[in-house]
């Protein structure tokens, strides 16, 4: 990571589709002591209550809808340059819910993240809680990861486990793994925010050693 603002906070830039809980968590985290500043905050999605919650904290806040670009190189295009005006040194994908085009994963290879709700690499894509809860599985969780040009197949930073109950729903197990992955984005960021973690070729250093198996984040 290059070096940040004069402050030494990481200049941070997130992407999301809808209620912005985690960019809620990195707020509150940044206000106490997690030394970044979130220098914007894009959607794809004029109603994501996300621009709100970032307009309400004097975050830089705008939506790019892909229907108003002829295609999807444009409206990537056009959202990484504001991306990119706004100084971010990485860029949070929260509950950004549009799949990127190789050639923009590429361009920002080792500085975009994903929080993804499954122990990956189980359930990439969508209705992860149910599909856990379908296999019989005994733990559920998140993770936070690199991302590449295949869907949420990037090398995996820190997960975070929950049991799965007897009686969950999905509702009930998503509800529960909320926080918890929230406590997952912090910690994950906070690494970054130290420059102590980056990408080499497709493995994570972390402190200068190889990451051979991905962090788990304690109680």
């Amino acid at each position: 990571m290059s070096a940040s603002s004069e402050s030494g906070r990481l200049k941070v830039a997130v992407l999301l589709s809808g209620r912005g809980s985690n960019l809620a968590a990195l707020i509150g985290a940044a206000a106490r002591d997690l030394p970044i500043e979130i220098v914007g905050v894009f959607a794809d999605r004029a109603d994501a209550q996300g621009l709100q919650r970032a307009m309400q904290a004097g975050i830089y806040a705008r939506s790019f809808s892909p229907k108003d670009y002829a295609d999807k190189v444009t409206f990537e295009a056009a959202l990484f340059a504001a991306v990119a005006i706004s100084g971010a040194e990485l860029v949070i994908l929260a509950g950004f819910m549009r799949v990127l085009s190789a050639a923009t994963v590429e361009a920002w290879r080792g500085r975009l993240i994903n929080i993804h709700p499954s122990l990956l690499p189980n359930y990439p894509g969508l209705h992860t809680h149910q599909r856990a809860l379908d296999a019989g599985d005994a733990q559920h969780g998140a993770s936070v990861h690199f991302v590449t040009a295949v869907l949420d197949s990037g090398p995996v930073l820190m997960q975070v486990q929950v049991a799965i109950q007897s009686d969950d729903s999905a509702e009930s197990l998503s509800a529960r793994l909320l926080p918890e992955e929230h406590r997952l984005m912090v910690a994950s960021v906070r690494l970054f925010a130290d420059r102590r973690v980056r990408l080499l070729d497709n493995e994570i250093e972390l402190d200068g050693q190889i990451l051979r198996e991905p962090l788990i984040l304690g109680p």
